[in-house]
C-alpha cells in the first residue's frame, strides 16, 4: 500500500501502458505489435528523462524596476518586479511558470505567477508589478518554478532563493510652514526662532568642508589627513524647543486600518517637516512594545523615527493619562507636545490638561475621519474653552491646510 501510495496514479497508468505494449509484443507478435511496443517505449523514455530536465537547479536573478538605492517606498506605491532566469541541461522544456513570494511581516503574503518559454540557451524573464503596497516591511520568500512534460503528464518543480527586503513609509505630504508652532516659539522666552534654529551645540554631527575664516579648533585633523584636503566639524544645530509627538495606539480609538493608517500619516508628515525645519523632535509610542525617543536633531535620529513608524500597529491598550504619567519624569518644561489621537471629550481634556499643568505646551491633532459636524462642532468648542491649540484632521490634504492658519 505504502509503494502504490507513494507514486501519482498517473505514474502507474504509463507503467501499465508499457507493460501491456510488451505483453501484447511477446504473445501477439507481428509488426503492428513492435511499433506498438516501439511508440510506447520512446513515450515513456521521455517521460522519465524529463525528471532531469535541470529545472531543480534553475538559477535566477530579482531586479526591482522601481525602487531606490535605499529599499524604501512610501504606501501605495507598486513595485515593478522583473526575475531573469538560467536553466542547466539540455533536455526540451516547452515552459516554465514562475510563482513569486512577497511576504509582509504579520503572515500577509502576496503570490505571482507568470509563465515563460526559454529561448535556445535556456534562458528567459518575466515582469509583473505589484498592488499598491500597505505600510510595512516586505521580504521576498522562495521563488518556486516547474515545467511539465508536452502531455502534461508529469510536473518538475525548483526553488529559487534571491532574498530581499525592503520597507514601505507611511504616507507624508509636504508642510511649507505650521504659522502657530512658530508663532508660540517666538512669543517664548528666545530671541527668534531663526536666530535659535542656527545656534550650534558642542556636538558634532559630522565633517564639512573648510571654509575660509573657520577657527583652527574646528579644523578635522583625522579627516583632513584622510582626505589630503582641508575638513571641519560640523556641530548640530540647536533648534527650536523641544518637540514631541504621542501616537496613540490603542486599538478601541479606531474604528479601521485606514483610520489608524491617517494617523500614522500625520506622524510621518510631522516628522519630516520637522527634519526640514531643524526640530528637535521626539516620539512617544505605546502598543504591545512601549518606544520612547527622546527628541534630538539629527539625521539619524529622524531616520529611527521614520523606520519604527514603518512597522507600528494600533495594537495598545493604556489609556492616554497612563502613558503621560508613566514617562512624567522625562519630560521638561517647555516642550511642544503634540498628541495624535482620534478621541476627544474628558479624555482627551484631561491629558491635554496633565500636559498644560507641568509648563508644557499641549497640541491635539484629532484624527477626524468620518466624524460628524455635530462632533466637529463640539470639540472645537471644547479646545477654544480650554485654550489649548487643535487641529483637526479628516485627511492628509486637511493637514497642509490646516497648520497654516490658526487651528
Amino acid at each position: 500500500m505504502s509503494l502504490l501510495a507513494k507514486y501519482s496514479p498517473r505514474f502507474w497508468g504509463v507503467s501499465l501502458t508499457f507493460v501491456f505494449s510488451l505483453l501484447y509484443l511477446l504473445f501477439q507478435g507481428g509488426k503492428l505489435a513492435f511499433m506498438v511496443f516501439i511508440i510506447v517505449s520512446v513515450l515513456c523514455l521521455y517521460l522519465a528523462l524529463s525528471r532531469w530536465s535541470g529545472i531543480a537547479k534553475t538559477q535566477g536573478e530579482r531586479m526591482l524596476l522601481n525602487s531606490n538605492q535605499e529599499s524604501v517606498l512610501e504606501a501605495g506605491s507598486t513595485l515593478a518586479v522583473q526575475i531573469q532566469v538560467q536553466i542547466p541541461g539540455f533536455w526540451p522544456i516547452p515552459f516554465v511558470s514562475i510563482k513569486d513570494r512577497l511576504v509582509r511581516r504579520g503572515a500577509e503574503e502576496q503570490t505571482f505567477e507568470s509563465f515563460l518559454i526559454p529561448d535556445w540557451k535556456r534562458r528567459g524573464e518575466i515582469s509583473y508589478r505589484t498592488p499598491p503596497l500597505r505600510r510595512g516591511f516586505y521580504t521576498f520568500g522562495q521563488t518556486e518554478c516547474s515545467t511539465e512534460d508536452i502531455f502534461g503528464l508529469f510536473e518538475s518543480k525548483g526553488r529559487m532563493t534571491m532574498p530581499y527586503s525592503f520597507g514601505v513609509l507611511p504616507r507624508k505630504v509636504h508642510i511649507r510652514e505650521w504659522k502657530q508652532l512658530h508663532q508660540l516659539f517666538r512669543g517664548m522666552h528666545h530671541h527668534s526662532a531663526s536666530t535659535r534654529s542656527h545656534r550650534e551645540t558642542t556636538q558634532i554631527n559630522g565633517v564639512r568642508e573648510y571654509i575660509y575664516g573657520d577657527r583652527l579648533s574646528r579644523i578635522h585633523w583625522n579627516a583632513t589627513a584622510k582626505t589630503g584636503t582641508w575638513k571641519s566639524k560640523e556641530f548640530e544645530r540647536e533648534s527650536l524647543p523641544k518637540t514631541i509627538i504621542l501616537l496613540d495606539r490603542n486599538m478601541k480609538h479606531y474604528k479601521n486600518k485606514e483610520h489608524f493608517e491617517l494617523a500614522v500619516s500625520i506622524a510621518a508628515s510631522l516628522l519630516d517637516y520637522g527634519a526640514r525645519k531643524d526640530l528637535a523632535l521626539g516620539l512617544i509610542s505605546v502598543g504591545k512594545d512601549s518606544s520612547y525617543f527622546e527628541p534630538k536633531l539629527s539625521t539619524s535620529h529622524h531616520k529611527i523615527i521614520g523606520n519604527h513608524l514603518i512597522d507600528v500597529e494600533p495594537d495598545g491598550s493604556y489609556s492616554m493619562i497612563e502613558i503621560l504619567k508613566n514617562r512624567a519624569r522625562q519630560f521638561t518644561p517647555g516642550i511642544f507636545f503634540t498628541v495624535i489621537s482620534p478621541i476627544y471629550g474628558d479624555q482627551l481634556l484631561q491629558a491635554l490638561a496633565w500636559i498644560d499643568q507641568r509648563e508644557m505646551n499641549p497640541c491635539h491633532m484629532w484624527v477626524s475621519m468620518d466624524q460628524p459636524e455635530t462632533a466637529l462642532e463640539a470639540w472645537r468648542k471644547q479646545m477654544q474653552v480650554k485654550g489649548f491649540i487643535g487641529y483637526p484632521v479628516a485627511s492628509l490634504e486637511d493637514l497642509t491646510q490646516g497648520l497654516g492658519v490658526r487651528g
